[in-house]
């Protein structure tokens, strides 16, 4: 699978382990605290399978902004917090940032054989 394939699925799962935590009340609910465990250790593991391929300091400013932007966005909408028009300029910067870094990256291979699937 595509390495970028991975890292987007990577966030997606942690986003949806972060809202755990949020429904989680502090890690008092038992369902949300095991759906919280098991989004994150899907996000690892898909994070893991990005970084063959392509650089971590990429792979964590992606994930790190991405992740930062949809949570924000599920912050308002899901949990009714405030998006002050700071915070929201700030959230435009790292779009920006993320896909300035898609654009200028290409998917360095660490280990050849990987991408032939072996």
């Amino acid at each position: 699978m595509n390495a970028w394939i991975y890292l987007s699925f990577a966030i997606v799962a942690e986003v949806i382990g972060t809202s755990f935590i949020k429904l989680s009340d502090g890690f008092t609910h038992p369902i949300y605290t095991g759906l919280c465990l098991l989004c994150f250790t899907a996000a690892l593991f898909l994070l893991s399978q990005s970084v063959k391929q392509i650089d971590i300091s990429v792979v964590y400013a992606i994930w790190s902004g991405v992740g930062i932007a949809l949570i924000t966005a599920i912050g308002v909408l899901v949990f009714n917090e405030q998006l002050s028009l700071s915070r929201g300029l700030f959230i435009i910067l790292i779009a920006i940032g993320v896909v300035g870094l898609q654009m200028t990256s290409s998917p360095a291979l660490k280990n050849p054989s990987a991408q032939e699937g072996g």
